[in-house]
């Protein structure tokens, strides 16, 4: 599943613009078929500063340990603390419930920049092969 109103990067993190310069930011639902089941999930606290392309968290499966990269710079204002509780509801509703952090944009216009869902669609077709 993609999701239409979002934007991806090509390490399978999605962003939702949610209006005011705050974006929404997850993993796609591929990333978390591709993870398995995950243990832990690090998120940084309210307040922080990410970079885009920047790692922001870690999340680990049984497979493997991966980082999480911010599809846009900006100061993170807000913490889905239930999905690092439950990771579960990652798979369950990745790209409503299962939000990991919201982004005040320093540079909105950096969301113009990632793949839109048609684009994903091909980079994932290409990926497969």
């Amino acid at each position: 599943m993609i999701d239409p109103e979002a934007r991806y990067l090509r390490t399978h993190e999605w962003a939702k613009d949610e209006g005011r310069g705050v974006f929404a930011v997850g993993l796609s639902s591929y990333a978390l078929e591709q993870l398995g089941d995950i243990v832990y999930l690090e998120l940084p606290e309210v307040g922080d500063t990410v970079e885009q392309g920047g790692t922001f968290g870690v999340v680990e499966s049984v497979k493997a340990a991966s980082d999480l990269y911010a599809p846009l710079g900006g100061e993170v204002v807000e913490v889905n603390r239930a999905a690092a509780e439950n990771p579960d509801m990652l798979k369950e509703d990745p790209y409503e419930e299962g939000w990991l952090i919201k982004i005040k944009a320093s540079n909105p216009s950096e969301f113009e920049d990632l793949m839109d869902a048609r684009e994903y669609k091909q980079f994932l077709e290409t990926e497969a092969e």
